[in-house]
């Protein structure tokens, strides 16, 4: 009997893709990975699975011999734990309740006098659930499909035992069981690992028995027997009928349609219960029951709008409310996260916090098309443009301590993030401002975005390696990859010298390197720069050679040695699957090929670009202005027969127009 803690491990993914795919698309929006005559074994794997009070990170290693050997890391982010005496302070940032189980904690089966061992598998299948096929024995059939609860502390590994054999097999089942307590916060928490199978059955040819096994935790007087995996079942299947359902991505390229698919679940099932009510969070085996300036309100939050999930929806707008609440008094820089249920407040660094939520809510706020919400955040907003215009430095660039990398690599004091982002929110917050009746504000907002232009140009513009493109800050003499954000707030000006420098330069199979490297000394890397360096690309109109880039990355991160979703970075933090950057996935097409941007709270530009061996683009069930439309672009002989349709039917646009023409959209 074990249980082991979560090892920090560097991951072997990156070392051993050598371009392969693993695994296949399937006709039911799921990817299959058939190892029967797998050659590229052994291989780890992981992946993770959330609800709204638990999360877990699947560990699953295959042999040579298509042995499976898994371990379940089960995270309660809401039971809070005392820090133990031999770990550093910080880790009361981290302190969930939390355990790894492997399969040594699992029922036995018996028939007759042998035990039967679901070890050997032939094939593992993804679908917003995770299934392992196993290798019939005895003529017994075992399929095991994991999934959290999506409400529930607990994930359920339902096992399906079916007779293949044409006879009746008797079977005899022992239960596991597994408690671990711990005192916490909040009073005394046990974990639960257990089975609920009958202890003997007979099976007919083709009968299947199901059974759960469970891995949760309970608080003081909570029972474990009120867990139910039908009911947890039918959570995740309504969860995913809404992804499904909602915002669904037609091209005539699979593998896309079924990333952006599978972004669409994982940005919006990183979605807990906290004090401050529903709240997303990055996840990874590290963040949860917190908010972040850059992944929530600068990456998922203006995404949740088009989405139309109302859960997504109430959680961005939880996360812009508690910013608002906590804008400083006095001259200090805001907070760039809230920990803890929100109540330990990150502030020992500015990483150009102001800018980032400049940019992310007044999207967001622009794209809600709500007028009461527009009401509520603009303080927020106003704070945080007049926060970047008065800390700038003598040439105009924003100034802050770092960026998102948090000092990971150098930033000098004023650098590029920081402007391009605040360039960003002034757009956006002209607009917003002129919808509320503040047209003086607004007027001195667009004044201030044409200055910021200037600033960009003239103050990080640069030759570097022999390109026309930007310096990160002064000092600056290697390219990096966050030369895209100009790109990406619609800034054309060196658009030709920074796309080859991101794409000839820093490009691995892996997407964009963070810096410029000799050889191949560096490998450092976060998919977000890929993200945004995709969507600006795709933004200024170098469609051919974007669609290329996406098209190698997505087949990469959902038929690779790393499935299937982007990820955060490598080596940092072991490629976990953490959830706001699915939704910047998600923004490629959005903003990318159709070019969406609010420009009130009832009129969107839509702005569409298509590869060349695209003929059709259909994006069904888009949420615009708070209303729901089907988007429908055909290729024709100049240009794109663009149509928008209500739900009732009414059309809302039917146009004929030509390559990179900006649309008018008026929502009624």
């Amino acid at each position: 009997m074990k249980y082991i803690f979560p090892l920090l491990f560097i991951s072997s993914f990156f070392f051993t893709a050598n371009g392969q795919d693993y695994w296949t698309i399937t006709d039911h929006q799921s990817i299959r990975w058939n190892l029967i005559n797998e050659d590229k074994l052994p291989h780890s794997e992981n992946i993770e699975m959330s609800g709204k009070n638990m999360s877990a990170i699947i560990y699953y290693d295959i042999d040579t011999s298509r042995q499976l050997t898994l371990k379940r890391d089960v995270i309660l982010p809401q039971l809070r734990t005392f820090n133990k005496t031999n770990e550093p302070d910080w880790k009361k940032y981290r302190a969930y309740f939390r355990r790894t189980i492997s399969d040594d904690i699992l029922p036995t089966i018996n028939i007759g006098k042998k035990i039967i061992v679901p070890a050997k598998v032939d094939s593992v299948e993804i679908a917003g659930l995770l299934k392992f096929y196993h290798t019939p024995v005895n003529g017994i059939q075992i399929i095991r499909t994991l999934y959290p609860s999506m409400e529930d502390r607990f994930l359920v590994e339902k096992w399906e035992i079916k007779n293949i054999s044409k006879k009746s097999i008797s079977i005899q089942i022992e239960n596991c069981g597994l408690q671990l307590k711990e005192r916490g916060y909040k009073g005394i928490y046990t974990f639960h690992a257990f089975s609920e199978a009958p202890t003997s059955t007979d099976l007919d040819a083709n009968q299947t028995l199901n059974f759960p096994v469970y891995f949760g935790a309970t608080m003081n007087e909570e029972d474990p027997k009120d867990f139910n995996y039908k009911e947890a079942a039918k959570q995740r299947t309504d969860f995913l009928e809404k992804m499904s359902s909602n915002l669904i991505l037609e091209t005539p390229d699979q593998t896309l349609n079924q990333l952006f698919y599978f972004s669409k679940i994982r940005a919006s099932e990183s979605i807990f219960h906290s004090s401050l009510g529903l709240i997303h969070s990055p996840g990874g085996g590290n963040y949860y029951l917190g908010t972040w300036a850059n992944d929530q309100v600068e990456y998922c939050g203006p995404f949740a709008p088009y989405l139309g999930y109302a859960t997504g929806n109430e959680a961005a707008l939880n996360t812009y409310k508690h910013f608002k609440k906590n804008i400083p008094t006095d001259d200090s820089a805001i907070p760039y996260s809230f920990e803890v249920d929100g109540n330990f407040v990150m502030n020992h660094l500015d990483r150009g916090d102001a800018a980032m939520i400049a940019y992310g809510t007044a999207h967001y706020a622009l794209a809600t098309g709500d007028l009461a919400i527009a009401e509520e955040l603009w303080p927020l907003i106003e704070w945080s443009l007049a926060w970047c215009h008065q800390h700038r430095n003598e040439d105009g660039a924003v100034i802050s301590e770092s960026d998102e990398m948090e000092g990971r690599i150098e930033t000098g004091t004023a650098n590029l993030s920081t402007s391009s982002l605040y360039y960003g929110g002034l757009k956006f917050g002209h607009r917003l401002a002129a919808e509320l009746g503040k047209n003086k504000q607004a007027v001195v907002y667009q004044n201030r975005q044409k200055e910021m232009a200037e600033v960009i140009e003239n103050y990080f513009g640069a030759t570097m390696s022999g390109l026309e493109t930007y310096k990160y800050f002064t000092e600056n003499k290697k390219l990096r990859h966050w030369i895209c954000l100009p790109m990406t707030m619609g800034i054309t000006t060196r658009k030709e010298g920074t796309i080859r420098a991101l794409f000839d330069k820093l490009w691995t199979e892996n997407g964009i390197l963070v810096e410029q490297a000799e050889a191949d000394s560096n490998t450092l890397f976060w998919d977000r720069a890929t993200l945004y360096a995709l969507r600006g690309a795709l933004k200024v109109g170098d469609t051919e050679l974007a669609y290329e880039k996406l098209k190698s990355f997505s087949q990469k991160r959902l038929l690779g040695d790393h499935v299937p979703y982007v990820i955060e970075a490598y080596p940092e933090n072991n490629m976990r699957h953490l959830s706001a950057e699915s939704a910047l996935y998600c923004r490629i097409v959005t903003e990318g090929f159709l070019g969406i941007e609010p420009t009130a709270l009832d009129q969107f530009t839509i702005t569409p670009k298509l590869p060349k061996s695209w003929n059709f683009l259909r994006l069904k069930n888009l949420s615009l202005g708070g209303k729901q439309m089907d988007l429908d672009i055909r290729r024709s002989r100049k240009g794109y027969d663009l149509r928008i349709f209500y739900k009732n039917g009414n059309i809302a646009l039917d146009k004929k127009i030509k390559e990179g023409e900006a649309v008018l959209v008026d929502i009624k």
